[in-house]
């Protein structure tokens, strides 16, 4: 399922839960079980955060098209105007620049009202998700044995190598689905192909 706008709202948020876990002073650097997730997409990936996000996108499409159409709609006028321009008065020319402008300005601020909005009730979501999710990471790597859990797409994070092995992404995926009792979201029907025109008779 593509969200091509949530995710790029994703990206300009810079949400991020870095998980965390003790590590028993007891244990031997040697002995220390480390596994790694990339927590933010994980979160996303739930059937829960499919769900949420597919919302967040639901509600702000109309905004989104509407964006669409009046950046279209300046296109046009430019295009007109650098065809007619040599035919407009001075005034005239001034004129349709002015609207060319003005336009130029609103869609500008709708779309920065659209990403701050989004950004929003993105974080809101993810944070709400992250925080079950976090609680289902740290009973799962009590339960494996783990005494150490990266987030490997942390900025800050130290990770430059590890093994498909200790990625525990999927498995707490899993887990959390299961637990949540949220169904995966139904993927939109295709269309059925169009049926084959008789041969016309002779």
């Amino acid at each position: 399922m593509k969200h091509s706008f949530v995710i790029a709202l994703i990206l300009a948020s810079g949400f991020a839960l870095t998980a965390s876990a003790q590590t028993p002073s007891a244990a031997p650097a040697a002995m220390a079980k480390t596994a790694v997730i990339a927590f933010q997409s994980a979160v996303a990936q739930t059937n829960e955060g499919q769900r949420d996000l597919a919302d967040i996108q639901k509600k702000f499409e109309p905004r989104t098209t509407e964006l669409k159409a009046l950046n279209e709609e300046i296109e046009k006028l430019q295009k007109d105007l650098q065809a007619q321009g040599a035919t407009l008065s001075d005034a005239d020319r001034a004129s349709r620049a002015k609207i060319i402008e003005d336009k130029k300005k609103k869609l500008q601020r709708s779309a920065e009202d659209l990403r701050n909005d989004g950004n929003r009730e993105l974080q809101q979501v993810l944070g709400d998700v992250g925080k079950k999710f976090y609680d289902v990471l740290v009973g799962y790597a009590k339960q494996q044995g783990y005494t150490v859990v990266l987030d490997a797409q942390d900025q800050q994070s130290n990770v430059l190598y590890a093994a498909e092995s200790a990625n525990i992404s999927q498995a707490v995926i899993d887990l959390y689905n299961t637990k949540s009792g949220i169904p995966a979201p139904v993927a939109p029907a295709a269309k059925a192909p169009a049926a084959p025109k008789a041969p016309a008779a002779h």
